[in-house]
């Protein structure tokens, strides 16, 4: 019903006993039906007022993906990086035509605030990272797909151990991500779309190559003594 377009984000469905009925299934595999549907994230139960289609949101949709990200992170992180490289790349090359002044002028002001994190005394680690994916964000979503947003922040964004590993211990990780990012701002701003591929793609295979082993990962929860 969903799929063929009888109902749509933010319908209701019929009650329980109706749609079992329609459908020709007993009410038991329907609530099987509609928990797994619940799950993955097309349908919303409300208590005392019934179930109703979501947004249909690529990013609500795909958030199973993260769970997966998680699972095989620590171990096989270099495939998810690599997909992300794809897709990053393309996004900023779209964004480069689409990007809006608006846009622009709070990815400038994101690596302004990374650029003052960098310049303290004792680097916040976590600041700059949440600065990192921030910059990223901005990229990916002025691209103009969502289906491609969703997928990069399912996985850009569980792989926070990584990227606190590398700039707590690969001396100048951090300064060279922020060269990148400048790199890839200045293509954006000219709106240079193979520049800006170029940019990211380099910069994200620079991250890809010095990915942590799982052993090292490690490291990364335990006190920063520097």
């Amino acid at each position: 019903m969903i799929t063929g377009g009888e109902l749509g984000p933010g319908d209701r469905l019929p009650v329980e006993k109706e749609l079992a009925e329609r459908l020709g299934v007993s009410r038991g595999s329907l609530r099987e039906g509609v928990r797994a549907l619940t799950v993955l994230g097309v349908l919303d139960t409300r208590q005392g007022d019934g179930t109703y289609v979501t947004s249909l949101d690529p990013a609500r949709l795909m958030s199973s993906l993260q769970f997966v990200v998680d699972l095989h992170g620590d171990t096989s992180a270099r495939p998810f990086h690599a997909v992300r490289r794809v897709l990053e790349t393309e996004a900023a090359g779209l964004a480069a035509h689409r990007i809006t002044p608006e846009a622009l002028e709070e990815a400038r002001a994101v690596l302004d605030l990374a650029a003052r994190t960098l310049a303290q005394d004792e680097v916040d680690h976590a600041a700059f990272i949440e600065a990192d994916t921030a910059f990223h964000r901005i990229v990916s979503e002025q691209g103009g797909n969502p289906v491609v947003t969703a997928l990069v922040e399912a996985i850009a964004g569980r792989t926070f151990r990584e990227r606190l590993w590398r700039g707590r211990h690969e001396e100048g990780a951090e300064e060279r991500t922020q060269r990148d990012h400048e790199a890839v701002w200045r293509a954006l701003a000219a709106g240079d779309a193979e520049a800006a591929r170029v940019r990211m793609a380099a910069h994200l295979l620079d991250v890809e190559e010095s990915l942590p082993t799982p052993a090292r990962l490690d490291e990364a929860a335990q006190p920063d003594e520097s």
